[in-house]
């Protein structure tokens, strides 16, 4: 059973979801408590739709809660802090934030062009490697000073995902471990 002053977990996936093999489905699995922020397309994301799904989510979850991003969902994670108050969210880990202005960025977003950004009210962690094709090292560490969040440089695991090949990626557990436990 969970503490009731623990925080939850709440899981923003990217763009097309996260697979079965990828570390975030992998730890919702584990950590029964947690929330997953669901949304009407995953394939053809819209910004202030998938705002709105992550506000609803937060408001419908009671206690703390740690924000657990991979990919698009850390810009998701980003433009909900820009514009909602929620003191209740403790923590955020953003995991491979994408460039959205990189040519590989997904022709299919929408909404997500001029990213809004301001000091996050809450520690937070953005996690970069150094050869993800969706945001370059040098964009991750201009994100987290924007933020005023922590980096961490955790090598050439490309896009930090299910063609990783890192399965519950013990590493960036770890990381969501500190977070949930402060």
């Amino acid at each position: 059973m969970q503490p009731t002053d623990a925080p939850v977990p709440v899981f923003v996936a990217g763009i097309s979801g996260s697979g079965p093999d990828h570390w975030q489905a992998l730890w919702h699995a584990e950590l029964p408590h947690g929330v997953w922020v669901e949304h009407a397309s995953w394939d053809e994301p819209v910004r202030d739709e998938w705002v709105t799904d992550l506000d609803a989510a937060l408001r419908g979850t009671a206690g703390p809660k740690v924000l657990v991003a991979h990919s698009l969902g850390c810009t998701v994670v980003t433009e909900w802090a820009a514009t909602h108050t929620d003191a209740s969210v403790v923590a955020a880990l953003l995991v491979a934030p994408p460039d959205v202005h990189a040519p590989a960025f997904p022709a299919a977003a929408h909404g997500f062009d001029a990213p809004l950004r301001r000091r996050m009210p809450f520690r937070t962690v953005v996690v970069t490697s150094q050869d993800d094709p969706y945001g370059t090292p040098g964009h991750a560490a201009r994100l987290a000073a924007d933020l005023g969040a922590e980096l961490v440089d955790v090598g050439p695991l490309g896009h930090i995902n299910s063609d990783s090949g890192l399965g519950a990626w013990p590493q960036g557990r770890a990381l969501l471990d500190d977070l949930l436990a402060r």
